[in-house]
C-alpha cells in the first residue's frame, strides 16, 4: 500500500499560478508541498496526447529524483466548436518565441479561432475546463484524480484574478468569469458552498477524499 505518512509531498509544476492554487489548497491538511522548482527539477518534456498521460509524466519524474511522493496536474481548455483545441495544448497557445508565455495572445487566440469558426452566439461558445492530477510514487504507482468545470467563452476578457484563460471562462449558473472571482470561491470555501467550483479544485477534492480525508 502506498501512504502519504509523512506529509511531504512535491508539487510536480513550475507554473506559478498552479503553484499558488495548490498551495491554498493543501495548506489546511498540514503537508510540505515543496514544488519542482524549489527542489532544482527541469521540467520534463510533455509529450503526451491526454491530461493523464502529460500528468503522469510531470508527476513521476518529480517522484523519482526526490524520493518523494509528487503531485501534478495536467490540465487546458476544451472548446467544443474547436474540436476539442487546445485541450493538452492549452499552455502552448500562449508561448512566445522567446519562450515565455503570454495568455492575453493565447485568448485572443482562442477567440479568433471561434470568429473563424462562425461560433458568436453563446450557444455556439460551449466548452469546459478540465484538470486530471496525477499522485505519483517514486516506483511508479500512481492515480488519477479528473475535475472538469462546464461554462462558456466570453469576450472581452473579464476580472483579474485567477490565471490563464480564467477571465474568458464563464462557469454555468453563474454570472461571473473565473477572473472576476475569489480564489475562496473557486475552490469551493465560500460560505454555503459546499462544493468545489474550479476544475482543479474539483479534482483536488475527490483527491482529498481519496487521500487525505477530507470529507
Amino acid at each position: 500500500m502506498h501512504h502519504l505518512n509523512d506529509k511531504k509531498i512535491v508539487v510536480a509544476s513550475h507554473n506559478e499560478g498552479k503553484l499558488r492554487e495548490f498551495s491554498e489548497l493543501m495548506g489546511p491538511f498540514g503537508f510540505e508541498a515543496k514544488s519542482a522548482r524549489e527542489y532544482g527539477l527541469p521540467e520534463p518534456d510533455e509529450t503526451g496526447t491526454t491530461f493523464e498521460q502529460n500528468a503522469y509524466i510531470k508527476a513521476l519524474a518529480a517522484a523519482q529524483a526526490t524520493g518523494l511522493p509528487a503531485l501534478s496536474d495536467d490540465s487546458g481548455l476544451v472548446v467544443d466548436a474547436l474540436n476539442g483545441q487546445p485541450g493538452v495544448y492549452t499552455a502552448n497557445w500562449a508561448e512566445k518565441p522567446d519562450g515565455t508565455r503570454d495568455f492575453a495572445m493565447a485568448m485572443q487566440k482562442t477567440e479568433d479561432a471561434l470568429r473563424a469558426a462562425g461560433a458568436v452566439q453563446p450557444a455556439d461558445r460551449t466548452g469546459r475546463f478540465v484538470a486530471v492530477i496525477c499522485l505519483a510514487w517514486p516506483d511508479g504507482h500512481a492515480e488519477y484524480f479528473r475535475g472538469e468545470a462546464e461554462g462558456k467563452l466570453v469576450w472581452p476578457p473579464r476580472g483579474q484574478l485567477g490565471f490563464g484563460y480564467d477571465p474568458v471562462f464563464l462557469p454555468d449558473g453563474h454570472l461571473r468569469t473565473f477572473g472576476e472571482m475569489p480564489a475562496s470561491e473557486k475552490h469551493g470555501w465560500a460560505p454555503g458552498q459546499p462544493e468545489a467550483l474550479s476544475h482543479r479544485a474539483r479534482a483536488f477534492q475527490k483527491f482529498a477524499r481519496a487521500r487525505l480525508g477530507s470529507p
